[in-house]
């Protein structure tokens, strides 16, 4: 079987009900090498290992037992690590932003140019849900966007090991509204979408080459597409890494969003059953329908 020069990592069950989460290297997008066949029994402890890309394909190449892509269940490609997010990082967001309340756009104006990025906390990993599971808009919220985002993968030490595709769902009536409720806007059941795996590469330069796209449809109707390429991220990753880290740890690693460069226009809002695609052209696709929560 031909390997894989990208590694990209996944947990994943085999459908039955007595099946626990498995690790798994993904091979040209069709077929699962089952890891935990040779002892790799936890993501974190793959990603924390002092060379997770070795690991994986010394890993990937004792497997024996392999499944194809489309008999298993991708699982979110995470465990204990918490979901943190930066907002106005791109001037595409700034603007949606400010578009949401003239009573917050300096705010927004003011942090999109400030030393100190907008940082905040998402999800803890047990609430993220996977490719091909349902994110939620909330009930009580009139106008709700996808935010499609590169995800940064970190150890426990603060080494950047992977990335992955992120939905960082936001409710724009309520942030709107006053940016005290932000926090209510961000996290909530379902707000938070990763996958559909995590490809292990550390080297920004060649991240930054990538595109990021979004597609909404609606009974089958195209409704919203658009893209950016990761380049027009205005901050650098350190930057980010940075001030994620000052003052706190996190002892599982850690995930961050980083900001969105595509936004629906404010006409736009999402219905239950719609159908959410987001794709980063060096990871994979990310794919989600709505309900409500």
């Amino acid at each position: 079987m031909k390997r894989d020069n990208v590694i990209h990592v996944c947990r994943f069950s085999r459908r039955t009900p007595a099946d626990q989460p498995r690790v798994g290297v993904v091979f040209e997008g069709r077929r699962v090498a089952d890891l935990s066949d040779v002892g790799v029994s936890s993501l974190t402890s793959l990603l924390e290992s002092d060379d997770p890309v070795m690991v994986a394909k010394t890993a990937a190449e004792r497997v024996s037992a392999t499944y194809p892509l489309v008999d298993v269940a991708l699982l979110p490609p995470v465990e204990r690590q918490e979901v943190w997010a930066a907002g106005v990082t791109y001037l595409r967001s700034k603007t949606a932003r400010m578009e949401e309340s003239d009573f917050s756009a300096t705010a927004y104006d003011r942090v999109y140019d400030a030393p100190r990025p907008e940082i905040f906390f998402k999800s803890v990993g047990e609430k993220v849900v996977g490719t091909g599971d349902t994110v939620g808009i909330r009930r009580d919220a009139n106008w709700n966007v996808p935010e499609p985002e590169l995800a940064l993968v970190m150890t426990s030490r603060g080494r950047l090991v992977g990335c992955t595709v992120g939905n960082d769902m936001s409710s724009r009536d309520i942030e709107g509204e006053n940016l005290l409720y932000l926090p209510q806007a961000k996290t909530y059941d379902r707000s938070c979408a990763l996958g559909p795996w995590i490809t292990l590469v550390d080297d920004e330069t060649l991240i930054r080459q990538w595109t990021i796209s979004v597609t909404i449809t609606r009974t089958g109707t195209t409704l919203f597409a658009g893209q950016t390429g990761i380049d027009q991220l205005k901050r650098t990753f350190g930057d980010l890494m940075d001030h994620l880290w000052r003052s706190q740890t996190f002892p599982q690693g850690v995930i961050l969003l980083t900001g969105t460069g595509v936004v629906p226009d404010e006409s736009f809002t999402l219905a239950p059953h719609d159908h959410i695609t987001i794709e980063i052209s060096g990871v994979g696709r990310l794919e989600n329908t709505v309900a409500v929560v």
